[in-house]
């Protein structure tokens, strides 16, 4: 039988084809870039969007924030967006407890008083990014991001993706290496770390923790004398580095076995490297080399050192010397893993 009965519409059909006609015409989110200075004032004073410094009284001026931690707080949440800049200044930078922004640490837990993680950026072409001053001049002189009280990290990329950290120094200021021959008579006369009770000292575990992480790219980083390691990481994807400088480390430069599971994928590519003198400690402030240990004595001193894992990884213009134990230990890798190496150079390790 003919009807008039004009036929039924569907809303929600509507809105999906709509969506899909329009896909790819969106622009990428707004990106906003934040600043941090030495003097700048804190969240509440300064709302971190321009390059100025606190002009000493109100609030929610716009000017930098004093550190980074105003950026990506311990115990979050983070400030800025995925897919954000934050331009840190020149100067040196306490990361842990006593530092602007630790208000809701704690002294006998002083360990978690670290930054939250960088949150991960929308997509490869719009990366979150951590840039310090003269991060495109060269890297003339780093600003010092400098861990304390014990902290276990300074910069946090677990489960951070698309982001590029760039012209950073990352260190301590203590001389002291955790656990070193475990009480027993140390080489060098190294002390080892305060642990029994806060205040801890100014010293600091790790340099870099990262696992579930993926298309991150490290710009003129230098991670040295840490307590512990440079670098913990595992689970990585797609990880380029350049000019990365992992020196006098305490136990390892780049520790590659964060436990069951640590396998790395894709392409993990390291050019103009340099590991040195890892499994060492190096005193504050000189820099001076001193107390190496290795496995024969209780410590480990890898230069970098990987479980088992997959993978292609390549080491290009790069310089793997005078670590305590293995230069480059990957010895783990399976069968569908690639190592190449192209103009580089191995010296004084006291293993592969």
């Amino acid at each position: 039988m003919l009807t008039n009965r004009r036929p039924r519409t569907h809303p929600g059909r509507l809105i999906v084809l709509f969506l899909l006609l329009t896909a790819g015409s969106f622009p990428a989110a707004a990106a906003t870039s934040w600043f941090v200075r030495v003097d700048g004032g804190d969240a509440s004073q300064c709302t971190g969007q321009s390059d100025a410094p606190y002009p000493g009284s109100g609030i929610q001026r716009v000017c930098a924030w004093n550190h980074p931690f105003m950026a990506l707080p311990p115990g979050g949440p983070a400030r800025i967006q995925g897919g954000d800049t934050l331009y840190i200044g020149a100067g040196s930078y306490r990361m842990g407890l006593g530092a602007p922004g630790t208000g809701s640490c704690y002294a006998n837990w002083s360990w978690d008083c670290h930054m939250v993680a960088v949150p991960s950026g929308p997509s490869e072409a719009q990366k979150t990014r951590i840039l310090g001053a003269g991060h495109d001049a060269g890297c003339p002189n780093a600003p010092e991001l400098w861990g304390t009280e014990r902290g276990q990290m300074v910069l946090n990329l677990q489960g951070s993706s698309q982001v590029e950290v760039a012209c950073l120094e990352i260190t301590d200021r203590d001389s002291c290496i955790e656990q070193h021959c475990h009480g027993g008579n140390c080489p060098g006369e190294v002390d080892a770390c305060k642990r029994d009770g806060p205040p801890f000292g100014d010293w600091a575990g790790t340099g870099i923790k990262a696992s579930d992480s993926s298309h991150v790219l490290l710009r003129d980083i230098n991670i040295h004398g840490m307590a512990v390691r440079g670098i913990h990481s595992g689970r990585l994807h797609d990880w380029t580095s350049e000019r990365l400088t992992l020196r006098a480390n305490g136990w390892v430069g780049w520790d590659g076995d964060i436990g069951a599971d640590s396998s790395c994928s894709g392409d993990m590519i390291f050019r103009e490297l340099e590991i040195a003198w890892n499994g060492c400690g190096e005193r504050y402030p000189t820099g001076e080399i001193f107390g190496c240990w290795a496995q024969q004595t209780g410590g480990f001193g890898d230069g970098m050192g990987n479980a088992t894992t997959c993978g292609n990884w390549m080491f290009e213009d790069s310089f793997v010397h005078h670590n305590t134990s293995d230069g480059l230990d990957l010895l783990y890798l399976d069968e569908e893993a690639t190592i190449t190496i192209r103009r580089s150079r191995f010296e004084g390790n006291a293993g592969n």
